[in-house]
């Protein structure tokens, strides 16, 4: 029998059960609905018109949305990550938020998160968080492992899952994952809200359209840690850099206006 921690480091990904209490996921789902009906600059719509459902995707709201800063900064999850991460400090990076309404056949391509992302370093990590019950069917897939393997893969485009321009050698394009199933390990949960599954920046996952009667809104919260560098890369970033007013200089650690600390060992925050 493995610990949590065991299953994190070794696969990557790891689901906990029962980590928020119910007034962290109405406070999440207040934001979200808040976040629907005043979607920020980078919002983006991955149905077509005339689809059926919706795929919606906006992220880095959490200084404008009152309750994505209240719990990025006061409930468990930062302590969540930097006890899987073995950090002593905890840096916010920022929110993305992912919902796929009933009927929607879009899916979410095979991926994994640090390519797109502004920084280097290891210790980079998020918690999906779901805020309506979700199926094994309906919920986000992860490549047990995948973050050992060594390779970086350049980031997907979500309306077409196409790569996206990128001019880092080290990138390469994803395995097709869903043609050969049976030579991975590939993980999911059904999952009720105050429900997480934390996962590595570098493990591969993507999620089917949800072609249930429910809802399907999920939060993610991404935090990095002690070897986090701040990072500038030719081609394709997501969020992009302009988005963080206050950003360090690449190569500089994290701790900025930009990316505040939200957590310290002892339980202390704050630059």
């Amino acid at each position: 029998m493995t610990t949590p921690e065991e299953d994190f480091d070794g696969d990557g990904v790891v689901c906990l059960r029962q980590v928020f209490e119910p007034h962290w996921i109405e406070t999440l789902a207040r934001g979200v609905e808040r976040n629907l009906a005043e979607p920020s600059p980078l919002a983006k719509r991955y149905t077509p018109d005339g689809k059926p459902g919706l795929f919606l995707g906006d992220y880095c709201s959490w200084r404008r949305i009152p309750e994505y800063g209240a719990f990025l900064r006061n409930s468990p999850a930062a302590a969540i990550a930097g006890r899987f991460m073995r950090a002593r400090k905890i840096n916010l990076f920022h929110e993305h938020v992912l919902v796929k309404e009933p009927g929607t056949l879009e899916p979410t391509p095979w991926h994994h998160d640090l390519p797109y992302w502004t920084l280097e370093g290891t210790q980079a990590c998020s918690l999906w968080i779901p805020l309506d019950p979700v199926t094994r069917e309906t919920s986000v897939e992860y490549v047990a492992g995948s973050h050992k393997w060594g390779a970086w893969y350049t980031p997907k485009r979500f309306n077409d899952g196409d790569d996206h321009d990128s001019r880092d050698a080290r990138l390469q394009t994803v395995p097709d994952i869903d043609a050969n199933r049976a030579q991975y390990t590939l993980l999911g949960w059904d999952m009720r809200p105050g429900d997480c599954i934390l996962f590595n920046g570098l493990v591969l996952h993507g999620a089917p359209g949800n072609r249930s009667a429910n809802r399907r809104r999920a939060f993610a919260a991404r935090f990095t840690g002690d070897d986090v560098r701040y990072a500038l890369r030719p081609g394709y970033m997501s969020p992009p850099p302009h988005g963080f007013p206050g950003a360090p200089e690449p190569g500089q650690p994290m701790d900025s206006e930009a990316f505040p600390v939200v957590w310290r060992t002892g339980g202390l925050a704050g630059l």
